[in-house]
């Protein structure tokens, strides 16, 4: 691990010694300038970790550098040191953005704390920095695929929104459209990206637990409350709060979050003071809330809060030209998760993925070919090993039986047992065969037969 390297500015030559020898003693690399002008060329021409400044130097002001150094250099940090410890000084210095301040004699044990916290809180800064640049880049609009008119507009859209100051975004669709998606998409490109990002599921969590993980709750709230629990809503302080599935909230908690949406304070549970936060919402849904409103199971208060900003991606079916491009990149990703080298789809499986309806839309594409790659061993990935309803050409096959109306004596019941023992005609007797043809597992076919006690003699099949 290479050392890390120390500037140290000040004009008196034995300052500028003792600090060196201490700080080789610590185990840092130095380098000194007498001036400014010699602090700003080793600056420029070297990589530097800190700085240790003097505030009077010959040619300029300290702290003049310091600014310089904020505007040019800011990821690194600066120790500023004086002789006289003037108050106006160390309170421009700290102003500008410098780390710590230390007067002259130098308190060594407190300058070698400051390096070392210095060191670390720009160490910290830079790996923040990292994986804010990685997020960024991961939810870069220009790496969505999108081929078709729809999804080209609907990613304008979210640039728009996303840049905008709009605390409400209604994301609508089917599951499996990547709302979830949309929704990183639209904090990450936003102001909002240097600040939390909080995510929750409102189905997949019971109701009574649902309000203390939104609003948090105050100690002695409740039996197991022993202390207070901030909750997502003040942990996407100045960030983004992601609502999924909004429709399966209960009408007590719609009437809270429509009250947090109206005034943008809230109470924690047991908690008696408004709390002011400053976030932007997200909701999403696969579900259709003007019918749900209609059914009274939805507040028309809150979603005409939330229909402010809505955006509706449409089915995967409704937009084909995305299909191919989309398996294409996720065959990129699979190439380098299983070690594999497939070149995309061939002929045969482009039609299968372009035939096909995909009623889980992007995310059964998705595992679709995250299955076929496992297995296949050709070049390009085949139809081979493709999920038994995609080779099927639909989504909805139709039953090679012939379909026709019972006749009013005819129980359901009767129904059901006159169409297993076509099937298992028609498979002569073949049970997974006839489980195909019935578009059932071979498990239930077997219950069926049980339930219904068929049996070989009620079979028509050859000797």
């Amino acid at each position: 691990m290479s050392l890390k390297k120390i500037l140290i500015v000040d004009d008196e030559k034995l300052i500028r010694w003792s600090i060196s020898q201490k700080l080789a003693e610590w185990n840092f690399k130095t380098v000194e300038a007498e001036t400014c002008g010699e602090a700003r060329k080793l600056l420029e021409d070297d990589l530097l970790d800190l700085v240790v400044l003097d505030v009077n130097l010959p040619d300029k002001k300290g702290t003049d550098l310091l600014e310089e150094i904020k505007i040019s250099w800011p990821e690194v940090p600066v120790i500023m040191i004086t002789a006289y410890g003037s108050i106006e000084d160390a309170v421009r210095a700290m102003r500008l953005g410098a780390f710590d301040f230390i007067t002259k004699p130098i308190d060594y044990l407190k300058l070698q704390n400051a390096i070392i916290n210095a060191l670390e809180s720009a160490s910290l800064k830079k790996e923040v920095a990292y994986y804010k640049e990685k997020e960024q880049k991961q939810f870069d609009l220009t790496k969505i695929i999108a081929q078709s008119e729809t999804m080209k507009k609907i990613l304008e859209m979210t640039q728009i929104v996303a840049q905008s100051e709009t605390i409400i975004v209604l994301l609508q669709g089917e599951s499996g459209t990547g709302k979830d998606l949309l929704a990183q998409a639209i904090h990450y490109l936003s102001r909002r990206n240097i600040s939390s990002y909080q995510t929750i599921n409102c189905s997949a969590i019971p109701e009574n637990l649902l309000e203390s993980e939104l609003f948090g709750y105050e100690k002695g709230a409740f039996t197991d409350a022993k202390q207070q629990k901030k909750g997502l809503v003040e942990l996407a302080h100045k960030g983004t709060l992601f609502l999924d599935e909004i429709s399966t909230l209960s009408l007590p908690l719609q009437a809270k979050l429509l009250r947090f949406l109206e005034t943008q304070t809230f109470k924690r549970v047991g908690g008696l003071k408004d709390i002011e936060m400053d976030i932007r919402v997200i909701a999403a849904t696969n579900q259709d809330l003007e019918t749900a409103v209609s059914e009274e199971k939805f507040r028309e208060d809150l979603y005409y809060r939330l229909n402010v900003c809505p955006i509706y991606i449409p089915p995967l079916r409704e937009r084909r030209e995305d299909i191919l491009p989309l398996a294409d990149f996720f065959i990129r990703q699979d190439n380098i998760k299983f070690r594999k080298n497939l070149l995309g789809l061939n002929k045969e499986a482009q039609k299968v993925f372009q035939d096909y309806d995909w009623p889980g839309n992007v995310r059964e594409l998705k595992n679709a070919i995250e299955r076929a790659m496992i297995f296949e061993g050709s070049p390009y990935l085949t139809a081979q090993y493709l999920p038994i309803q995609l080779n099927g050409k639909t989504s909805h096959p139709q039953r090679p039986l012939k379909k026709q109306l019972p006749g009013e004596t005819m129980s359901l019941a009767d129904v059901e047992k006159d169409l297993l023992i076509k099937a298992l005609n028609k498979a002569r007797g073949n049970k997974t065969q006839a489980a195909k043809i019935l578009s059932i597992t071979r498990d239930a076919l077997r219950y069926k037969i049980k339930k219904w006690n068929i049996s070989s003699k009620d079979l028509n099949l050859p000797e």
